[in-house]
């Protein structure tokens, strides 16, 4: 039997191997180049190298063959012409707008974000001269409308961060390309795994490679992915001249994350959704949301723009604060921390913390309650979760 060309391999197996190029040591693992900078056999040599007349590194702000493996191999997971990484995921969400927009042009976002991407477009761009309208993302109409003459990017995060409402992908970008726009999507909640913004549309992918793509708590790190004319044109200038670069060891724990993003992140999910069937009901919940559900509100949707739910579950705690603090304080195995997509099951209380800059009103116009925990489902044993999560419930 003929052995497949490398970009017929199924992902699982490009995970483990794309943009593994080995030294004269054959090692196994791929090598760690920790190192600055570079030399050159000649300052000719170094010329061309600044000229981009002649292949090499000359710095590790610029490239290292560590983080271009990395690269590499996240390009072949989203199914990208080109990646860039960035040293923490807002690193790479303030990259790809600010580098898109100047003075003048206008974003175009939608208003349910994480608290961070959610100040890029709606504090930071507006400093530089750059408007922006924020709009309910699931809403057609509304990012119509919110279209100017001078309208140069859309943003949006689906599923949303923390309420895991869905964004119609394709829909919005035909809305953005008509009026000549770009779109970037955050993809973190979904993963390369699950959804695929790019055949769908998306100009730009942006995620935090410290959640699923590591997914052990160890190391922070960012990506971008688009075509090789938007990386190039609008992308790398940027990130050369300001240096959001991530460290190459950084980038080699990455890379051996995304070796078995794939084992983790179907048993997560997996986990998720029993935990989602479980709990769904439960007296002592308001709401429960989970993508993988008949009942998620946008049901119909998911089916159409993604291949599998989310390692992520919505919950409101009735009683408000009071009683959810007394929820959270009672959970044993599942630890509050502000991270997901980790090994480890993690609980976030977002108006408190993620969100806690927003007011009051604007917390309730993104559906964000003094109740609404975030649950990231980690490996450990659904029943296990399961006891914890009910004793918790129980305590209320």
């Amino acid at each position: 039997m003929t052995s497949p060309k490398k970009d017929d391999h199924h992902i699982e197996t490009r995970l483990v191997h794309e943009g593994h190029d080995r030294t004269p040591h054959g090692e196994t693992a791929e090598a760690l180049f920790l190192t600055q900078g570079f030399v050159y056999e000649s300052a000719e040599s170094a010329e061309r190298r600044f000229l981009n007349e002649e292949p090499g590194y000359s710095y590790s702000r610029y490239s290292n063959p560590t983080i271009d493996a990395f690269e590499q191999r996240m390009a072949a997971f989203e199914g990208a012409e080109a990646a860039r990484a960035t040293a923490s995921g807002m690193a790479a969400v303030t990259a790809a707008m600010v580098s898109q927009v100047q003075a003048g042009d206008h974003v175009v976002a939608a208003r349910a974000l994480f608290g961070s991407c959610r100040w890029v477009v709606e504090d930071l761009l507006p400093r530089f001269g750059v408007g922006c309208t924020l709009v309910d993302g699931k809403n057609l109409d509304q990012w119509r409308a919110a279209v100017r003459p001078e309208t140069k990017a859309f943003f949006l995060e689906t599923p949303t961060n923390p309420g895991l409402e869905i964004v119609d992908i394709a829909a919005v970008a035909d809305i953005a390309h008509r009026a000549g726009a770009t779109l970037t999507v955050d993809n973190v909640f979904a993963t390369p795994l699950f959804q695929k913004p790019l055949a769908l549309g998306a100009d730009c992918v942006v995620y935090s490679a410290t959640k699923h793509i590591d997914g052990q708590g160890r190391c922070l790190g960012g990506v971008i992915l688009g075509s090789t004319e938007f990386i190039e044109t609008k992308v790398q200038q940027f990130l050369r001249m300001t240096g959001p670069s991530i460290s190459p060891f950084n980038a080699w724990v990455l890379l051996k994350g995304l070796e078995t993003l794939p084992l983790r992140v179907e048993r997560q999910t997996a986990t998720a959704g029993y935990l989602a069937d479980a709990l769904y009901g439960h007296q002592k919940l308001q709401r429960l949301t989970y993508p993988g559900r008949p009942d998620h509100p946008q049901a119909d949707l998911i089916r159409r723009q993604m291949s599998g739910a989310s390692t992520m579950i919505a919950l409101e705690v009735k009683g408000g604060k009071a009683e959810t603090f007394r929820f959270l304080n009672a959970l044993r195995l599942i630890r509050i921390s502000n991270n997901l997509g980790d090994a480890k099951s993690l609980v976030t209380h977002p108006s408190t913390t993620t969100h806690q800059r927003f007011a009051p009103e604007l917390r309730e116009e993104m559906g964000i309650s003094d109740g609404l925990v975030r649950l990231s489902v980690g490996l450990e044993h659904r029943d296990d979760l399961l006891a914890d999560l009910t004793n918790a419930l129980d305590r209320i």
